[in-house]
């Protein structure tokens, strides 16, 4: 009767909740005031509904005062039976224990009762047993009596329930019967109860209570169509417990969900266990001892299933039908990992990219995935999907939730009643759902908000009981974390591998309650209890089962390690090998069927375990006398069997059966769209298969958006510094800019830089659409919200942010610069601005939606950046672009902003032309008449310009078209936002079958080596490999640990984690870390293996009795439970990384190496030896790269622990059995393992020498020796008082004992106390400071052994991660070619654009700009090199805790493997843009200029790498980029000269601006000496006075060495040229030739201070705070 958690109520003897150990003196109290309390208020509840004045009718309430009879009648017999348990004790002490106290039961306590008090006890009790039978027949006939008169008739009870029983027809026929019953059973008093077995009073009264508790939580629903089970024997007089639940099924109808609501120390955690009840006395009295109120989630939802019935709320219900489905798919085949010279093959071979954009050609190798599926699954069922990885499963789930995207062909038919996929895809999207195994969320909003805005979504329309939203919203979120256990994590983020929040058991149960917001009629769960301790996954499963009861909802789940308890809430089970379905029937028979195909039985294996065994051939074993020769031995035999079984015939005709119930029951699927449609909430179209109409999913949207702005306070506070200071900036430099012809041109520089820097502020929207995209699909599926609609609210939310910014930028930079103060100018700058912005936000949010992954945006980004920057006229004018480039200027959002704002400024002002802008000028010219400004727009005769004339002349913009340009912007922006909601609704992206696997190139070496591994494979498979392990290790290191505590930050203060915890790991042993989630087991190894860095840690840690030194952290391996890993290697490369640098660096590499084929071989890793382990969806499995991360830790071959969390997790039973198997071979030779594990079997357990048992808290519940059979564990627990079923799992067991679950814990004492009371804790204390003292003697002098830091010396360091580093970058062909085709491209454009420069005045300047160019390349490059860098830090984070190498060797193989490409992008940058502009060709000029450009590229890419060392985060390192970019070209004295930069800038930034030594030093090497000869159209024309010409009148002029020369000296029409030899050009800047070596230089010396603080920043700065 007991199952897994023992909670029975008809099994008495001490298995669970229900035990008769514990007698009355835990939960049964001698004391009733708790069960009269609650009927009484119950009765009293329906008395006060029952008023005048409640509003109810006539029928209801006399059916309330008949309810309200029956309570009362309850609370009589209840008082009869408890005055008679009380009559039968004496003196406080049995009122407080009970007369049938045992030893044992209460711990402690029991042990402190003299023998006299227990003699006297022991009198009592056999008195009693003397008095029994008189006193049962006494009361059996007053009880018969009493029954009697109450029903009014003369029979005996005996015949009325069992004529009842012989004529059991429909229940609604009884009904009137049943209720005349139900007035009796109030009259039943303990003669019944005595008659079954030795029942003492104490029990009597828990089982009273239990039966009338458990008959007013259950529904009637279950009744209705099935008979009871009896549970305990029909006595003599015809009554029988579990028949009178039934009768009190109605009453509870009426009555459940005021129980709900008024909560009362009678509820009870009820649970579906093999249909046994919680103890209720029990349940109440753990409630007392916890913080948590009881909570009954069957009770909840069916009360609320009810009140949605009553008020009218339609319930959906649908069953799935599939029939030879199959599925096929990409991949299966052995593909070569692509390196950096495949990028350009595959970029260059334009035949091969045109035909697969058009579908034509090679699509790799087609394979099934699925085939010849079929099967039915009804409303209300559960099953279990079962199959190795690799198998099938997900693939399984994906299409039975109709997710079908990414793959090639689907055949078969998939019905959801009587809807094929397609239509129910089109018209009920989000009624089938898939939880994947991945938790996808955002990470920086709270457990709260992530629900809350799910709840946003899917908040029906029609609620129960004109329920408000709101109130609808917190309480269904206070039931899903209630149901969950995850009360506590209301407030706190979500997270991510990235981003600290919740733990990961915590993150998947918010998958999980997300899921079941939706309300989905068809789920599919994924691995949902992946991470999850045993008492929660049982709890999850268990909630999951009463889901599908209640809402007859059709559930598919898939577990990889599934206990006995979780299978046995499943109605059916589908097990998968290979892609076939070898079995789908009853759960209940699975086991027997195969067993009954020959395979061997095995007794104490679960049934999931032994199902998914027999598709392994190397688990699977057959009876005697069978073999793979008569038995089936593969896919293909397994679905030959179960086809011609029984099984199949049955299915066969299920699926006929089901097909005409689809017919017969159409009501039922008018029914399902009825209550669709009243999901959706008001202004909802009927054809949409949303639950709220579009625009309030904009708003919901943006209410999330707002929270994900608002919430990132580190990159808001980052965007906004640098924003206001680089305003401030600008305002400095241009500080009342004066309306000259000295400040014509800078004034169009700062309008310029103002519009580009908030331009380039949008392109942080491309890598938020790009990661965006996981959230987005799963929403999308759950039908949450449209794509569109998240693109408008982003937008919208966005627009807000930055206008606010955008204005305050704007009030500075406008006023400080002195443009024109105007408010009609200012707004129209503003509004110029954040159109703009807004059009180039919409833009790269398209290229994101567009691109297929970030290489290819920032390849698409930088070319389209480059065109608008180069065509905005600011550079190169409108008028001296190349024709066949103009056109780009009217789809240019840069240009056309830049163009608005300089004709907003201008039109209004006029320029006075200074003395120096005046030709000629000095003392000897005074008269404006023979002087004209050099000035665009300027005229002879007048030294004042007007604005309009100037922006026409110089940029060809006519002030008049600067509300089209501006209206052209609004089109832009409008199609662009058109583009994106369009697109983003029909793009979906990532193929959902793709499974190749990328393999490295096999050499001669691996290729032996891999032909050696399959030999050991073969053997295993014959089971010829079963001898023991070679390994030895002679460590006799102790790890011990004492009053362990540790504080961690909170905003408030500080808070407890881990409280006084003590232990110890000794050689030879495998020590388990249990406990539930959040109790701080992930945080106990973080503080023993030395990783923790946050917090307070008081206690000690000691090793050999002394504090670890240098050498712990290289003598110990921590395998983590986050798999972080190096992509680009092979597992065979990751496993000899960690055994070169970690094992000892005397010991031989071919050592090494042999050690790391052993690891591969005991992993099961020969076939995927030389993989590529890739990213998590684009590379090895989950469950492999879990393998991947414990097979690198055992690579280390640690001399003193090995530490793992959570080894088992993700991975199936098999391969779990197997690291746990390999751990115990480690421990049997010697090696010291700590490690944690969630959900083992008894077998895994059993492995386990000893146990550290945790409870929620971070205190110790148990530490100590686990035993044979877990018999010390069991025999502590049981003296304290638990006792294990036998039949129960003991790690389950022992978590369900604590509390861990649901469930409250058993006893009314908490564990953590008991353990601190008990001697086991003693004991434990004095073994720590035995094994203390006795290494401290022991270990003498070889207490200072090796006490280096790391085991190889430091250039070993450097060779072996420059080595890992280069590869990393070979194998990362998008990396380096995206570098290479920026470069080459921005090169190319801008030498087209510039094609063939001549000697003209505008050539000069031309020259300028094209070298200006170079200045792009930090731009481009830093976007690129800090995500990189930032990406290969977290794996340097995880490898430097474990001593492998120094911070040294990682950041300079970072900066070493960049080289080559550096080089390669710089000759692809020079060689086009020199020589397509047409530059001096001399060696030494293009010979300097190369090298200064190479010099500029190392700049480039260290001060990436610097800026990310320096900054936590990928999104807030990419914030400084625009920073650095404007500030270095607005002070490298091109765009605002030298003279003209404000002193206080000038003196220092201008200083050391790098681009500053960049174009001093490009420009004076390819302008000096050059000559320049004017156009016609460039010549400055003004006549000399009367009498002079030319020549005589302008000696002056050039006699005090000004530039210049005139085209024509003996004429009165002068035509002068502004520069005569390009130094003249350049020199006035503050620039000289003389001085190119040493800004070259200087410049070298700035990657030389890049490099220095890229070393500091990775040696002293630390972002990975654990």
């Amino acid at each position: 009767m007991s199952g897994r958690r023992g909670y029975s109520s008809g099994s008495y003897g001490g298995s669970g909740y229900g035990s008769g150990s514990y007698g009355g003196s835990g939960y049964g109290s001698g004391s009733s005031s708790s069960a009269s309390y609650s009927l009484d208020q119950e009765e009293q509840a329906y008395n006060n509904r029952s008023g005048p004045s409640s509003g109810r009718t006539p029928a209801q309430l006399a059916r309330d005062q008949e309810i309200s009879s029956l309570l009362r009648q309850a609370r009589q017999g209840e008082e009869e039976l408890m005055g008679y348990s009380g009559s039968s004790q004496s003196g406080s002490s049995s009122r407080s224990r009970g007369p049938d106290y045992e030893p044992g039961s209460r711990g402690p306590e029991y042990y402190e009762a003299s023998r006299a008090e227990r003699a006297r006890t022991r009198e009592r009790r056999a008195e009693d047993d003397r008095t029994r039978p008189e006193r049962m027949a006494r009361n059996a006939s007053t009880s018969r009596e009493r029954s009697s008169r109450r029903s009014g008739r003369s029979s005996s009870r005996s015949s009325t329930v069992q004529s009842s029983e012989g004529s059991r027809a429909p229940y609604e026929a009884e009904r009137a019967e049943d209720r005349s019953r139900i007035r009796r059973y109030g009259s039943v008093d303990a003669a019944i109860y005595r008659e079954e077995e030795s029942i003492t009073p104490a029990k009597q009264k828990r089982l009273f209570l239990s039966t009338v508790d458990s008959v007013l939580t259950h529904g009637d629903e279950h009744h209705k169509n099935q008979p009871p089970k009896v549970s305990l024997k029909q006595v003599e007089n015809g009554v029988c417990v579990e028949r009178a639940e039934a009768y009190f099924a109605e009453l509870k109808h009426d009555f459940s969900n005021f129980k709900h609501q008024n909560r009362n120390p009678f509820q009870t955690n009820n649970r579906r266990n093999n249909g046994v009840r919680n103890d209720i006395e029990k349940d109440a009295a753990a409630s007392s001892d916890s913080d948590r109120e009881p909570f009954d989630l069957e009770q909840t939802l069916r009360g609320n299933k009810e009140q949605d019935t009553a008020y009218g709320i339609k319930s959906k219900r649908i069953g799935v039908l599939w029939d030879k489905l199959t599925v096929t798919s990409n991949g299966g085949a052995r593909e070569r990992v692509k390196t950096f010279p495949d990028a350009f093959i595959d970029f260059f071979n334009v035949p091969a990219m045109i035909m697969s954009l058009l579908g034509i050609g090679k699509k790799g190798k087609e394979f099934d995935i699925l085939r010849d599926f079929k099967g039915v699954v009804k409303p209300g069922e559960m099953v279990l999907v079962l199959g190795k990885p690799g198998a099938g499963c997900t693939t399984f789930l994906k299409l039975i939730t109709n997710q079908r995207h990414g793959y090639t062909n689907i055949k078969g038919d998939v019905f959801y009643g009587p809807f094929d996929s397609k239509t129910f895809g089109q018209r009920f999207r989000g009624e089938a759902v898939y939880n994947p195994e991945e938790d996808v969320h955002l990470p920086t909003l709270t457990v709260g908000q992530t629900l809350g805005f799910a709840l946003d979504t899917r908040t029906p329309g029609t609620r129960p009981q004109g329920v408000s939203k709101k109130d609808f919203k917190k309480k269904v979120i206070d039931l899903l974390l209630r149901m969950f256990n995850i009360e506590h994590t209301i407030n706190g983020i979500v997270g991510n591998s990235s981003v600290r929040g919740i733990s990961g058991g915590e993150r998947k149960r918010v998958s999980i309650a997300e899921v079941m917001i939706t309300n989905a009629t068809v789920c599919g769960w994924d691995n949902p209890t992946r991470g999850l301790d045993a008492s929660t996954a049982a709890d999850c499963a268990k909630c999951l089962r009463i889901v599908t009861n209640v809402y007859s909802t059709t559930t598919f789940v898939s577990l990889h390690q599934a206990s006995q308890s979780i299978y046995e809430q499943f109605d059916k089970v589908m097990v998968i090998d290979k892609g076939r379905q070898v079995f789908f029937g009853p759960a209940k028979e699975a086991r027997a069927y195969f067993e009954g195909l020959g395979f061997k039985e095995k007794p104490r294996q679960t049934t999931p375990d032994y199902l998914t065994g027999c598709t392994d051939s190397f688990e699977r074993e057959y009876k005697d006398g069978m073999s793979d020769a008569n038995a089936p031995s593969d896919a293909a035999s397994l679905v030959r069997a179960f086809d011609e079984s029984i099984y199949s015939t049955r299915l066969s005709e299920e699926i006929r059966a089901y097909k005409q119930q689809l017919v017969d029951e159409k009501a039922v699927f008018a029914d399902f769209e009825a209550a669709h449609e009243d999901a959706k909430q008001s202004h909802t179209g009927k054809s949409s298969d949303y639950a709220i109409s579009f625009h309030t999913q904009v708003w919901v949207l943006m209410q999330r958006q707002f929270l994900l702005k608002w919430q990132d306070k580190s990159s808001l506070a980052v965007s906004w510094i640098t924003s206001i200071g680089l305003a401030i900036i600008l305002g400095t430099v241009y500080l009342d800019s004066p309306q000259t012809s000295v400040g014509a041109f800078p004034r169009g520089g700062l309008l310029f830089t103002s519009v580009l820097f908030n331009s380039f502020q949008a392109l942080a929207e491309l890598a938020s659409t790009m990661m965006g995209r996981d959230i987005l699909s799963k929403h999308r599926a759950y039908a949450f919200h449209r794509p569109s609609a998240l693109a408008i609210g982003q937008i919208v939310v966005d627009l807000a942010f930055a206008s606010v910014q955008i204005f305050v930028f704007s009030i500075i930079v406008y006023f400080m610069g002195g443009l024109v103060r105007d408010a009609g100018a200012f707004f129209t700058f503003v509004l110029t601005i954040i159109s703009t912005y807004l059009s180039m936000a919409l833009f790269f949010r398209l290229v994101g939606s567009l691109s297929k992954d970030f290489d290819v945006a920032m390849k698409f980004a930088s070319v389209v950046i480059t065109l608008y920057v180069l065509t905005s006229g600011y550079t190169i004018q409108y008028h001296s672009i190349k024709a066949w480039l103009r056109w780009i200027f009217y789809i240019n959002s840069l240009g056309l902003g830049f163009s608005t704002l300089m004709m907003n400024e201008f039109k209004r002002i006029s320029l006075t032309c200074v003395a120096m802008n005046l030709i000629p000028y000095g003392p000897s010219y005074s008269s404006l008449v023979h002087q004209v400004c050099t000035l665009p727009g300027g005229a002879a005769g007048t030294n004042i310009i007007s604005g309009s004339s100037y922006v026409l002349r110089m940029f060809a913009y006519n002030p008049s078209d600067l509300w089209r340009n501006w209206g052209i912007l609004i089109v832009l922006i409008v199609v662009y936002f058109f583009l994106n909601l369009t697109l983003g609704e029909s793009l979906q992206y990532g193929a959902a079958g793709k499974t190749t696997t990328v393999f490295a190139h096999e050499d001669k070496e691996l290729k032996e080596l891999n032909d050696a591994l399959g030999k050991k494979r073969e053997k295993r498979t014959t089971k010829e490999l079963q001898r023991s392990s070679d390994l030895h290790i002679e460590s006799k290191a102790v790890l011990t640990w004492e009053n362990l505590c540790y504080d961690a930050p909170v905003p408030s203060g500080h808070i407890r984690l881990l409280n006084e915890v003590s232990g110890y790991v000794k050689p030879g042993t495998l020590t388990a870390l249990m406990g539930p989630s959040s109790a701080g087991k992930t945080l106990l190894l973080d503080i023993l293996a030395g990783r923790k860095n946050v917090g307070i840690i008081t206690g000690q840690v000691l090793m050999d009795g002394v504090v670890p030194g240098f050498a712990f952290q290289r003598g110990t391996a921590y395998a983590e439970q986050l798999d972080a890993l190096e992509a680009t290697s092979t597992v065979r490369e990751a496993f000899r990384f960690s055994a070169q640098l970690r094992q000892p660096y005397e010991i031989p590499l071919s050592e090494k190496f042999e050690h790391v084929e052993e690891i591969i071989a005991l992993l099961e890793m020969e076939d995927i030896a030389d993989a590529i382990i890739g990213n998590p969806g684009a590379g090895l499995a989950v469950e492999q790269r879990k393998r991947v991360t414990i097979g690198i830790e055992l690579a280390a071959k640690p001399e003193l622990l090995l530490f793992l969390d959570e080894p088992t997790s993700g991975l199936d039973s098999q391969s779990a059995w197997n690291i746990i198997r390999f751990l115990r071979k480690l421990a049997a030779a010697g090696q010291a393992i700590l490690c944690t594990i969630h959900q083992p079997n008894a077998a895994l357990f059993a492995s386990f020498d000893r146990l550290l048992l945790l409870q929620k808290g971070g205190e110790t519940v148990y530490f100590g020796d686990v035993g044979e059979d877990a018999s010390t564990l069991l025999e502590y627990f049981l003296r304290n008082g638990a006792n294990c079923p036998g039949d129960a799992n003991p790690a389950e067991w022992v978590l369900d004992v604590i509390g861990a679950g649901q469930s409250p814990r058993i006893g009314d004492r908490d564990w953590g106390e008991i353990w601190t009371d008990s001697p086991e804790l003693a004991v434990t204390k004095i073994e720590i400071n035995k094994l203390k003292d006795q290494r401290l003697q022991e270990a003498g002098t070889d207490r200072n052994m090796d006490q280096k830091e790391y085991a190889s010396p430091l250039w070993y360091q450097i060779r072996v991660v420059v080595r890992r580093t280069n590869l990393s970058y070979w194998r990362s062909p998008d990396y380096g070619f995206t570098r290479f085709f920026n470069a080459f491209s921005i090169a190319l454009i801008t030498g087209l654009t510039y094609l063939n420069l001549n000697d003209s005045r505008s050539s000069l300047q031309y020259r300028v700009f094209t070298l200006f160019q170079a200045t792009v390349i930090p731009a481009l490059t830093l976007t690129q090199v800090e995500p990189r860098y930032q990406t290969a830090r977290m794996l340097f984070y995880r490898e430097s805790a474990t001593k492998a190498y120094s911070q040294f060797p990682f950041a300079l193989s970072m900066v070493l493997a960049e080289i080559p490409y550096s080089l390669l992008c710089t000759l692809s940058f020079f060689l086009p843009i020199y020589y397509l502009a047409g530059f001096q060709r001399a060696a030494d000029r293009a010979g300097f200029n190369f090298f200064v450009i190479l010099i500029m590229e190392l700049f480039s890419v260290t001060l990436g790498q610097m800026i990310a060392a320096l900054t936590p985060t990928p999104p807030i390192a990419a914030l400084f980029t625009p920073f650095f970019v404007i500030i270095f070209g607005l002070f490298c004295g091109v765009t605002v000269p030298k003279p003209s930069i404000p002193k206080f800038w000038r003196v220092w930034l201008y200083q050391i601006d790098p681009l500053t030594r960049l174009t001093g030093s490009l420009i004076t090497t390819e302008l000096e000496g050059r000559a320049v000869r004017c156009t016609a159209t460039e010549y400055n024309t003004f006549t000399s006075p009367p009498g002079q010409d030319c020549g005589t009148y302008m000696a002056p002029f050039f006699a005090a060495g000004n530039p210049g020369y005139l085209a024509e000296n003996a004429t009165n029409a002068c035509q002068y040229c502004a520069y005569k030899v390009g130094n003249e050009f350049f020199e006035p800047l503050g620039f000289s030739f003389a001085h190119r070596w040493r800004d070259l230089g200087i410049l070298a010396a700035f990657v030389g201070s890049n490099l220095i603080l890229l070393f500091l920043g990775s040696r002293y700065l630390n972002y990975n705070r654990r």
